[in-house]
């Protein structure tokens, strides 16, 4: 388990504390249109505020090139403000300079500072060293809680952690002890279900979990890479010929399964003419477009022996009906072992998520992380250097 200190270590009321969350919130029309991000981040804020810190909150918005008024935090201050009810919330509409000082100097015990995007600021990330010191005259404490940032090396994921005294917030905390429970200490039997458009964006994330697991469920259009190395005529699909080599070589031993059918149609744009294919069917204008029923079975047959699931990508185009019914059926299955009691069930990466919200059942796996990058490159092995920061200064 990464060593780092926590809320439980810190004795905030008083102090200004400078925290980093995850409010990269999806928006329609100028409204927040999921709040699962902020709802997260909300324990932490709430003990903090309880206990008498000054909070100063810190988060981003998409990718804006330098201070672009399309990706402003005021929607996401309006939520937060709401959802933090009788908890005082303020908006600061910049995110560097006199201004923040000033707002931060007004701020009382158990109220809460909203700053602009951060990203606004140039130096944020460049991981820019002067930047860095600015905002350590901000806080006596620095929390990071957005561990979906932290494979960034950036001022307010990084850099920051180095100058003041730096704290896991509950939901980086809850992140990185549920990923080391299922990756260093799974409990046995323990599948891997990883979907996707390409093996080349996954190979790194295959090779890692390979020796961690017992079986390796390969679904979604890299799928077809795995079935064509193996000499099966996918007809149209997309498929990696270059990577047909390296996917042999995972596929020794007997740890990986393989679709065993599929459904196929000439093209999305006709999705009632789909039909379901022994693999040795495939016609040649034909495309695949998700796992069929004999596959279904043959992943849940195999999921009732395991103990530990984790999940990362769908294993069709889900966002088209009727392809979504493998993705589907498989999450079902998921949550009946999991609702039992013999499945200990992780999933996480962007479409991941947005797979089993469409499936319905988001709130009934063990845990659902929301993060994308940081998830998959933990996954893959990598470091990250927001929870290395947090390492160093323990």
């Amino acid at each position: 388990m990464p060593h780092f200190e926590t809320l439980d270590d810190l004795e905030p009321a008083g102090k200004r504390v400078l925290i980093r969350l995850d409010l990269n919130l999806p928006l329609q029309e100028g409204k927040v249109a999921d709040l699962t991000r902020l709802e997260r981040s909300l324990p932490t804020l709430k003990e903090l505020a309880l206990k008498k810190a000054k909070i100063i909150v810190m988060a981003h918005l998409g990718r804006p090139k330098g201070k672009d008024n399309t990706y402003t935090l005021v929607p996401i201050a309006e939520a937060l403000k709401k959802a933090m009810v009788p908890i005082p919330v303020f908006f600061c509409e910049e995110s560097q300079g006199p201004h923040v000082k000033e707002a931060i100097d007004r701020l009382g015990e158990g109220e809460v500072l909203l700053l602009e995007n951060i990203r606004f600021v140039k130096g944020e990330e460049e991981n820019d060293p002067a930047f860095a010191k600015e905002m350590a005259t901000w806080a006596d404490i620095y929390v990071n809680d957005a561990f979906s940032a932290a494979h960034r090396a950036h001022v307010s994921t990084e850099a920051i952690a180095h100058l003041l005294p730096s704290f896991a917030g509950r939901l980086m905390e809850q992140e990185l002890k549920t990923l080391e429970r299922v990756l260093e200490y799974p409990e046995a039997p323990m599948m891997a279900i990883v979907g996707g458009a390409k093996v080349s964006t996954k190979l790194p994330l295959l090779r890692n979990l390979l020796p961690k697991v017992d079986f390796l469920v390969i679904g979604g259009a890299m799928a077809n890479t795995f079935l064509a190395a193996k000499g099966y005529d996918v007809g149209a699909s997309l498929y990696e010929p270059d990577l047909m080599e390296a996917s042999l070589k995972l596929m020794k031993g007997e740890k990986v399964l393989l679709p065993v059918d599929v459904v196929v149609a000439d093209s999305l744009d006709d999705p009632k003419n789909h039909y379901n294919r022994d693999l040795s069917a495939i016609g040649q204008a034909e495309k695949i477009f998700d796992i069929g029923p004999a596959t279904i079975a043959y992943v849940l047959k195999t999921m009732k022996r395991c103990h530990t699931l984790l999940w990362n990508g769908p294993l069709g185009v889900f966002e088209v009906p009727p392809f979504d019914y493998g993705t589907n059926a498989v999450a079902q299955g998921v949550t009946r072992l999991t609702a039992e009691g013999t499945l200990l069930s992780i999933a996480g990466g962007g479409d991941t998520v947005a797979a089993l919200n469409h499936a319905g059942v988001l709130n009934d796996f063990s845990y659902v992380s929301t993060a994308g990058g940081a998830f998959l490159e933990w996954l893959e092995g990598k470091p990250l250097p927001g929870v290395k920061a947090l390492e160093d200064m323990a």
